[in-house]
């Protein structure tokens, strides 16, 4: 029914039509006009149409009054949607001005009415209809009054206060013992709240005026508790993170001994001493590896993965609480697992002199890293060590205890060294991106209180590990392509003509391109008003569309930025001109991977979709292909989850590295201007991988302003300008501990006293 009304929309005129005249052209009657009203409010839902006053529907695409989108808000008021389908004409985002939101929350999935459109596809609108609300509990902090009672929430984002009418101030049930706070929040009268930060379920929005009400379903403690830090953000990202008793008990039922029937139906690796490669903190392990090198000089990889689709079986109640969650979350002192701990850490984990269930991947390699045979089959290994990636290192750098203990595996090792680096030469020269950006690791004392932030360690076993799951990744994805008609794909899509034009114009001025020579830009007349209220006129430049970018011209200049001054900003610059990955069911290739057909096989214990990748390759083993559902809903769903738990660990680690250096307001840093805006520049501190703002009101001594054609920060009277990779002397004046945003000043200058930064 659904593609029924797509066909008849598509052909009426503007693209447009009410009900009546749907159910007239399809003939409906009866029963039929109840499916056709089904169907009408799922594609509203889905943003594929949308309803219009007086019963009117029109395509999505073919719409240049309203769009469907994510509302993302600003604390200072205004917001932006971003458009599902954009209109046609419209470029980027749609934006909303102050008091043009409404009741609208920050995330709430909205219909916005254009108001006014400009040269170039700028647009502004205002929300007519909420379709969605993201946020059915608030964290934030109770605040007593005079006559009534709110809750500041938690997110500067959401600026509405929420009212907390008489009799909703305490929880309907006692507070959870397992969490923290839980001594603290037994309170038997609302002023007795006053300061503590709860959780509040939304009960009623206002239809016009009014305010939001909210009840508290939890106290969750006090500012300073230990671990409230973590219970905030889980909450204030709605991640699941109780298992419903159902779930439990389901994982409690499943026996940890194998049958050997199951054992005799499968092929047997446990004469092979396969092992695992994981950092010292591991709990969960679902990949194992063996190598072997041929009398032919191939390479024999076998990458043998925890197969969690025999336990996790469809519609089972782990298996819907695993798809509500989509993907572990992983905080720095703790996790939210995808499956209960039975599975994760126990059955489903490869654990060593022990047997376990997997989905294996048999792949041969010439010497030049491509893939002359293969295999697919379910297979059972007992591993036969854990090893880590300091412990694999050390052994390749010639460790003599390390080689003595484990010398039946150093010459594998040797070999899978020598195999990940032929693999990794043939993925650079497909031009495959490798940026090797440095990642923050965060370091804690016995008592859980963090104590600084340093690079984290990478050597030749993180390599290893990492191709062979590519390899791997990538293999499965092309076994499925090839013989089913569906499979989920990991794509990444080619990155937006406009990212790359404002990356080739900051690249330009340190001397390096991607190697376009001169960028195809369209330019459009436009009338910007100056700050002394002045008209001036000033072409918009648009990128072509039509641009082509390959993944070789990033991976190029990324080998010839290696070992310069200019590296890590460029870098990160050509990082955040990419657009994210995410899941679908239409294979568009993996951008930076160079890759034509790319999927995540390699982690069930932790990602849905690779749950989904072994359903599917196991009917293909059974020659009965299964029929794995919406698999379109399935990616898009999987990608928002994705993206929900990326949120939140990097919040968590924002909030870590605030409160860290909140003691060190006032001592200087070096730093590296990393982006520059109108309103300052930000930075990040060179030994802390701590970012920040410097505003431009704090710049010292005389008038500085933003000069939007070079993009950079410049003194009126001495002209010193501040560019986009500059390195510069900074002093942390204040933490914003509600945003966990740190704010800097330019130190002064050599001459004037100074602190220096604690060791």
């Amino acid at each position: 029914m659904e593609r029924d009304i797509l066909d008849r929309l598509e052909r009426a005129p503007h693209g447009r039509a009410g009900y009546k005249q749907l159910v007239r052209e399809l003939g409906a009657r009866g029963a039929a006009r109840r499916d056709i009203e089904t169907a009408l409010d799922a594609l509203a839902r889905k943003g594929r149409i949308i309803e219009l006053r007086g019963g009117q529907y029109v395509l999505a695409s073919r719409s240049r009054e309203y769009a469907v989108g994510r509302l993302n808000m600003h604390r200072d008021g205004y917001g932006f949607v971003v458009p599902e389908v954009p209109p046609p004409g419209l470029k980027g985002d749609i934006f909303i001005p102050p008091g043009a939101a409404g009741w609208v929350m920050h995330g709430d999935r909205v219909m916005a009415r254009i108001t006014h459109s400009a040269p170039g596809g700028r647009a502004e609108g205002e929300i007519v209809k909420v379709l969605e609300r993201a946020h059915p509990t608030v964290v934030g902090e109770f605040r007593c009054g005079r006559h009534s009672n709110y809750v500041v929430p938690r997110e500067s984002r959401i600026r509405q206060a929420i009212l907390i009418p008489e009799g909703f101030e305490l929880p309907r049930q006692a507070p959870s013992p397992d969490r923290i706070g839980a001594p603290a929040a037994r309170y038997d009268s609302a002023r007795g709240l006053d300061g503590a930060i709860v959780n509040v379920e939304i009960v009623g929005y206002p239809e016009d005026g009014g305010e939001i009400t909210g009840r508290v379903i939890e106290i969750l403690g006090r500012e300073g508790d230990f671990g409230l830090d973590v219970e905030i953000v889980i909450r204030k990202h709605h991640l699941p993170h109780r298992f419903p008793a159902e779930v439990l008990q389901e994982a409690e039922a499943i026996s940890p001994i194998i049958p050997a029937a199951e054992i005799s139906a499968r092929r047997d690796f446990r004469n092979l001493p396969c092992v695992t490669i994981d950092g010292e903190t591991a709990r969960d392990f679902d990949d194992a590896v063996w190598l072997d090198e041929l009398s032919n000089g191939h390479f024999l990889l076998h990458v043998h993965i925890a197969d969690v689709s025999h336990y996790v079986r469809p519609d089972s109640a782990i298996d819907r609480e695993a798809f509500k969650r989509g993907t572990s979350v992983y905080f720095p002192d703790r996790a939210v697992p995808m499956l209960p701990l039975e599975l994760s850490t126990g059955i489903c984990s490869l654990l060593p002199q022990t047997d376990r269930l997997v989905l294996s991947a048999l792949l041969e390699f010439d010497r030049s890293g491509d893939v002359v045979a293969q295999d697919f089959c379910r297979g059972v290994i007992r591993r036969a060590e854990r090893m880590t990636y300091t412990s694999v290192h050390l052994i390749l750098q010639g460790d003599p205890l390390l080689r003595e203990r484990y010398a039946a595996l150093a010459r594998m090792f040797e070999r899978m060294r020598d195999l990940a680096l032929i693999l990794n030469r043939r993925r650079m020269k497909r031009g495959s991106i490798d940026f090797d950006l440095p990642e923050p690791l965060i370091e804690f004392d016995e008592e859980g209180l963090m104590t600084g932030i340093r690079r984290a360690p990478r050597n030749i076993a993180h390599r290893i590990i990492e191709e062979f799951m590519l390899a791997a990744n990538e293999a499965v994805s092309r076994h499925l392509e090839t013989h089913l008609e569906q499979s989920i794909f990991r794509i990444h899509e080619r990155p937006d003509p406009a990212r790359v034009l404002e990356f080739e114009e900051i690249a330009a001025r340190f001397g390096y391109s991607l190697g376009f020579g001169a960028f195809p830009v369209k330019r459009f007349p436009a009338v910007e008003r100056r700050r002394d209220g002045r008209r001036e006129r000033k072409d918009i430049v648009r990128a072509d569309e039509r641009v082509q970018v390959s993944s070789k011209m990033y991976q190029k200049l990324v080998e010839k930025l290696a070992g310069k001054p200019e590296e890590r900003i460029l870098n990160y610059l050509m990082l955040r001109s990419l657009k994210q990955a995410r899941y679908s069911a239409v294979n568009e290739g993996h951008f930076a991977l160079a890759a034509q057909s790319y999927t995540h096989f390699t982690s069930p214990i932790r990602r849905y979709p690779d749950l989904i990748v072994h359903r599917l390759l196991s009917g293909l083993l059974d020659s009965r292909p299964s029929s794995p559902g919406d698999l379109e809903g399935i990616a898009a769903f999987c990608s928002e989850t994705e993206r929900r738990a990326a949120e939140a660990e990097r919040e968590l680690v924002e909030t870590k590295k605030a409160r860290f250096m909140e003691e060190r307001v006032g001592d200087d840093f070096q730093a590296l201007v990393i982006s520059t805006t109108k309103f300052g520049f930000f930075v990040e501190l060179d030994e802390l991988f701590v970012e920040g703002l410097v505003p431009i009101d704090l710049l010292p001594g005389e008038r500085w302003s933003y000069r939007e054609s070079t993009r950079s920060i410049l003194a009126e009277r001495s002209r010193r300008e501040i560019r986009i990779g500059d390195r510069v002397e900074v002093r942390l004046a204040r933490v914003d501990a509600f945003d966990n945003k740190l704010v800097f000043t330019l130190a002064p200058p050599p001459d004037a006293p100074r602190r220096k930064p604690r060791k």
